[in-house]
């Protein structure tokens, strides 16, 4: 296979298929930091004359981490419907950009493709996308969950009530909450990160929460960022848990500095199906973010984008209600500036509808990057034009137990009001009939945590 191109005389010469991909990558601080990134414009932009010459098939058949050795990779390969496979296997990585951004191409079409697909060949294509190719190519696909309520329907996006307290405070806690909803956020999921992973602290908030729920007759359902062995404990002790969740990376080793593996997963997925409160049938909430396996030096020279495509096959596994990438969160380190954080917001999105999930993004920064919140409402606006599933509600935006800055309570109400979007169709029944919604909009009665005291 060739790997070689010429740009402007020179000529520039790829190891392998895993170098191509790395300096194909718009620029990102982690794959710098790694020592993969490429070294100039000119040798992107032959990396990735490479790349869109390169059939699917190689993909497959050169994966990030080798099947021998990671479970991931296993994972995602022998979930490869081969019917499917045979028909696109032989399309060049251009190509196969070219048909998803055809107007012929249907979101239908790209959800039968995607059960044929691997983490490499959704980098791969993903490499090869401007921006308004993302927000373009993501729009066209509707992926559709249900636990209490019904999340990606087109026309509308939801949003984490994310009331963390430094102290796990219950009663600091519920007045967060009470604030939440009162703006209309909330429908994803009312889910807390806690500073205290014990079982007794994390099924005190679940109680709390489930408490809310069911007072007010929400229909959303909660969840405890805890570790997913500590939710699973909960679960067996009768804690009401709406959503069991877990971070994951997109390798074996990777996931092992999480605690984790496929069997424990696969443990807690049944688990969740059996014992979690709500209908269902999508019980579980997934965490990403570009730069996690590079880290945990567990990145086996890929770069960063392939290593998150990668965890979403591995989140297709269990059919998730929601995942959302944390996309600034980790750091300068990998997303070094506004810039960075938006690309990789745009990518990540795309990259988990095009492998079959209901996407959120957690717009966010971290208090050291070169970004701004203006800036950060940018990535706000083209994930919401993207077609994207939620996003984060926290107090004036400022997270005073994780101390990073993300979206607010105030920018799901403005971003639907923005986008002519609405809530989650359960969920704006529930607003409409308690007085905090009319006619496609939020009313007076909204933005005070005090309608919740009051009746």
């Amino acid at each position: 296979m060739r790997l070689r191109s010429t740009m402007f005389g020179e000529v520039y010469d790829f190891g392998s298929i895993k170098e191509v991909l790395a300096k194909a990558n718009e620029p990102k601080s982690g794959d710098q930091q790694a020592g993969i990134a490429a070294r100039s414009a000119a040798e992107r932009v032959a990396a990735r004359e490479v790349l869109a010459e390169i059939p699917l098939s190689a993909l497959r058949e050169n994966p990030a981490v080798p099947y021998e050795i990671d479970e991931v990779t296993r994972v995602i390969d022998d979930a490869v419907n081969e019917t499917v496979y045979s028909e696109i296997k032989g399309w060049k990585v251009g190509d196969f950009r070219e048909w998803i951004l055809a107007n012929s191409t249907t979101g239908d079409m790209i959800k039968r493709a995607s059960t044929a697909l691997t983490g490499e060949m959704v980098a791969g294509v993903t490499k090869l996308m401007s921006n308004m190719d993302l927000i373009v190519g993501a729009k066209k696909i509707e992926i559709v969950k249900h636990c209490v309520n019904t999340i990606g329907r087109r026309g509308t996006i939801a949003s984490r009530l994310q009331p963390n307290h430094p102290t796990d405070s219950v009663e600091g806690i519920r007045a967060a909450t009470y604030e939440g909803l009162s703006f209309g956020s909330g429908d994803s999921v009312i889910g807390i990160n806690p500073s205290d992973d014990s079982v007794s602290s994390v099924s005190r908030l679940l109680e709390m929460t489930k408490e809310v729920i069911d007072t007010w007759e929400i229909p959303t359902q909660n969840c405890v960022l805890a570790h997913i062995t500590t939710q699973m404990e909960c679960l067996k002790r009768g804690a009401p848990v709406g959503l069991m969740f877990q971070s994951l990376a997109g390798s074996q080793k990777a996931n092992e500095g999480f605690g984790i593996s496929v069997g424990l997963l696969d443990e807690a997925s049944a688990l969740a199906k059996k014992h979690c409160w709500p209908a269902g049938p999508n019980y579980l909430y997934f965490e990403t973010g570009q730069g996690t396996a590079l880290s945990a030096d567990a990145h086996y020279d890929a770069d960063q984008l392939t290593m998150e495509a990668r965890i979403y096959g591995l989140a297709k596994r269990y059919d998730p209600y929601q995942v959302n990438t944390v996309v600034g969160f980790i750091g300068p380190e990998y997303l070094y500036d506004s810039v960075q954080i938006t690309r990789a917001g745009l990518e990540d999105h795309f990259m988990g509808k095009l492998t079959g999930l209901s996407m959120g993004c957690d717009v966010c920064y971290t208090n050291h990057a070169k970004a701004t919140q203006n800036e950060i409402e940018n990535l706000m606006v083209l994930f919401a034009a993207a077609g994207g599933s939620f996003i984060m509600g926290i107090p004036m935006g400022d997270d005073s137990m994780l101390s990073y800055q993300t979206t607010s309570f105030h920018d799901i109400a403005s971003i639907r009001q923005a986008m002519d979007l609405r809530p989650l169709p359960e969920f704006e029944a529930w607003l409409e009939g308690i007085g905090l919604w009319k006619d496609g909009q939020l009313t007076a009665a909204a933005g005070d945590a005090s309608f919740f005291l009051r009746r």
